[in-house]
């Protein structure tokens, strides 16, 4: 499995940006982007990686960090293999590299290479 993270870039606060994580191939066991949860991660500059959302396989549920709740939504199409990370009302404190991972309900298993999300005051 091979996750290819994009859509960062620097916002000004108040701003919004949408990532996307693209998931291809398959797990050695034979679990596909549509059979997993997704979840996006985000690391501050010096500190430890956090959980933001995630999403269960067929979409319908969902689940936020406090941080971020009422502002990033999570969504995926399992057509085009692809998970969203809607994020409005941007603040500083949410500059980060931002990671996707894939995998099931209790383990993270692939990982993408993380994208840079840059908030200016």
């Amino acid at each position: 499995v091979q996750l290819q993270a994009s859509g960062g870039g620097l916002v000004q606060a108040g701003g919004s940006l949408r990532l996307a994580c693209a998931s291809s191939g398959r797990t050695p066991s034979g679990r596909t982007f549509s059979s997993d949860y997704m979840g996006w991660f985000r690391q501050a500059p010096g500190k430890e990686r956090d959980f933001v959302a995630s999403i269960n396989a067929n979409g319908r549920r969902t689940h936020f960090a406090d941080f971020v709740k009422g502002r990033f939504t999570i969504s995926r199409d399992n057509t085009q293999n692809t998970v969203y990370l809607q994020m409005n009302s941007l603040e500083p404190e949410d500059t980060a590299v931002y990671y996707c991972a894939q995998g099931s309900s209790t383990w993270w298993d692939y990982w993408g290479q993380g994208t840079l999300v840059t908030v200016s005051s």
